[in-house]
């Protein structure tokens, strides 16, 4: 198969959802832009292409400063980098809410049967006397 430019926009576009294989979509195009003969204009549309590609796909990256893919794929790859670090770190925070959401519902459902201490349940969820303490009294009100 030969590598166009064209293929190289198909490539990222179809990268799927991981900021990785974006990332690796956009090496395989600076590659087939080295070695395309009109490397500059290429280079200038294409990097106008994914900049609005990436604003579409909701990218919170800085890309004022991307003016070519071939001179600035460290800036980009540094950049998709702390994307992806950003996203593990959401959902990473998003798992723990969710976590801490499913002990609140169990000492919720431990408190209805009245016949615990706040120490058993702080116990048997991992949450703090504190806590159950204060999901008591809002389930109270």
């Amino acid at each position: 198969m030969r590598q166009t430019p064209l293929s190289g926009v198909f490539g990222v576009e179809n990268a799927g959802h991981s900021w990785e294989g974006l990332q690796q979509a956009v090496d395989r195009a600076v590659g087939i832009i080295q070695s395309d003969p009109n490397k500059d204009r290429t280079d200038r549309i294409i990097t106008r292409w994914l900049k609005r590609h990436l604003q579409r796909l909701g990218a919170e990256v800085h890309l004022d400063q991307l003016n070519s893919l071939v001179e600035d794929r460290d800036m980009l790859a540094e950049n998709l980098e702390n994307l992806v670090k950003k996203e593990r770190l959401e959902g990473r925070q998003e798992s723990d809410w969710r976590a801490l959401e499913e002990k609140r519902k169990t000492v919720r459902h431990l408190l209805s049967f009245g016949v615990l201490s706040n120490d058993q349940i702080a116990v048997a969820t991992g949450l703090s006397v504190d806590e159950i303490v204060k999901l008591r009294i809002e389930d109270k009100h």
